[in-house]
């Protein structure tokens, strides 16, 4: 029996929206990923949960190679903003690279043949399904500690909420992220490639676009930012594992879908809004129910309101 429990929340309601905010500038971060690829492609590409998992490992990695491990000491000044850039880059950049090669060798061939929609989402399903397993056949199945490189420290206090660093940098750092692809796709040439071949991809061909290499780019930049997710996520719950992408994929996929899946700026709403939902939820109901707030969540906007909060599609988005 589920016992609601409102006043849980207004004693934690500030704690629970600035984790909330937290959580939910990361899934808005993977939601673009799956954003781009709908609004070019029409494709729901179910392995970039995978590509958010490769940029969690790729961010690891690198903090190993730099020498720190579980444990290690934070550092602080112009060694800890370099350790946190080499970090989130590590990340990006193997997340990047997946996310090419995924749409080069598995997507691109079925695009070719003219294959049917309903091939390319069982190829992402069998594609993560390949990564999870490649990874734990490698990694093992248990959790991996990911060194804390940034000391906690509190900042600030909200309504007796603990304002801490990396929750601050965590949300401040998807927030310039998104702002930066978005300003790419209204301002840049090949963001308007991205957005004519979004439109019409047949019309934009005609007027010299090269679509396959606008929808690499559009597998790259999804795979920059979920690579980005990665090293955040890594910051804030410091672990990581072979299957650590599924639940925040479904959720940013949702967040997607509730924001207005192929919108940009719908990704970002839909991401916090997802975020705060979930911790509100929890408070209420208790942290078992926090995962299926997302799935409840999906059903409804799907029911109501199929395009979402905002519904305007990336092909029609304007600069």
């Amino acid at each position: 029996m589920i016992e609601a429990c409102f006043s849980c929340l207004g004693d934690d309601f500030w704690s629970q929206t600035v984790d909330g905010l937290t959580l939910g500038s990361v899934y808005a971060l993977i939601a673009l990923g799956y954003t781009l690829v709908y609004g070019v492609l029409r494709l729901i590409n179910f392995a970039h949960s995978e590509v958010f998992m490769i940029g969690i490992f790729g961010s690891l990695f690198s903090l190993h190679a730099m020498g720190i491990d579980a444990g290690a000491p934070a550092k602080g000044g112009l060694a800890l903003a370099g350790t946190l850039l080499l970090m989130m880059a590590a990340g990006m950049v193997a997340s990047g690279i997946t996310a090419v090669v995924m749409e080069r060798i598995a997507y691109r061939p079925l695009r070719r043949r003219n294959a049917p929609r309903l091939a390319a989402l069982i190829t992402a399903i069998g594609l993560s399904l390949f990564l999870q397993e490649l990874f734990a056949l490698r990694y093992g199945r248990n959790l991996l500690p990911f060194p804390r490189v940034l000391e906690r420290t509190q900042l600030s206090s909200l309504g007796g909420a603990d304002i801490r660093n990396d929750k601050v940098l965590v949300f401040l750092a998807a927030l310039v992220l998104m702002i930066g692809l978005e300003r790419f796709v209204a301002k840049s040439r090949l963001g308007r490639g991205i957005r004519a071949t979004a439109q019409d991809s047949e019309t934009a061909a005609l007027m010299g676009v090269n679509i396959d290499r606008v929808i690499m780019l559009t597998f790259l930049l999804g795979g920059l930012l979920a690579g980005a997710a990665g090293g955040l996520y890594g910051i804030f719950f410091e672990n990581a594992r072979y299957n650590i992408g599924f639940l925040p994929g479904i959720k940013a996929f949702t967040a997607a879908v509730l924001g207005g899946i192929g919108n940009i700026r719908g990704a970002l709403v839909g991401g916090l809004s997802l975020g705060l939902l979930e911790n509100w939820g929890a408070a209420v109901l208790g942290g078992e129910w926090k995962d299926v707030f997302a799935f409840a969540v999906l059903v409804l906007v799907l029911l109501f309101r199929p395009t979402g909060i905002l519904g305007e599609s990336l092909g029609k988005a304007r600069a």
